[in-house]
């Protein structure tokens, strides 16, 4: 299983004595590595995620700050463990869905014209449970 890794330079500095223009260098630093660390998550964002080798999601419209993709779901298709960026979404077709996530799993009835938002996903799979096709609209900011 892939999981989330911090990413960061780590730099031990040690010495008896340090001056004070060092210390002003090494608070620099600090601060700058402070500011550069970001998530590195090694799960596949919601387009790189299919289903058995089998592609669910489709770029709808892409911009410089926005990606669209319209993910489907027939019945007993699902979409491989995976992660999302802080996004919008909306149904255009619901379903059944057994949801698997760090709280757990559970099965939840998504209606038709359902919408959510989300800052991010660490991470969660699903699969269709239900007897009809879903679709869904991911809008995300980048």
């Amino acid at each position: 299983m892939k999981t989330k890794s911090i990413s960061c330079i780590f730099i031990a500095y040690k010495t008896p004595m340090v001056s004070i223009e060092h210390s002003r260098y090494l608070i620099v630093l600090l601060i700058c590595l402070v500011f550069t660390c970001k998530h590195n998550n090694q799960l596949p964002d919601p387009l790189e995620a299919g289903w058995q080798d089998e592609v669910v999601c489709e770029i709808v419209e892409e911009t410089d700050k926005l990606r669209v993709l319209k993910c489907s779901f027939p019945p007993s298709v699902g979409h491989e463990r995976h992660y999302h960026k802080a996004h919008i979404g909306y149904t255009l077709a619901g379903g059944i869905f057994r949801i698997t996530d760090s709280a757990g799993t559970r099965e939840v009835d998504i209606p038709t014209g359902y919408s959510f938002s989300n800052d991010y996903i660490e991470w969660h799979e699903v699969l269709n449970i239900g007897t009809t096709s879903a679709e869904f609209l991911i809008m995300e900011y980048k």
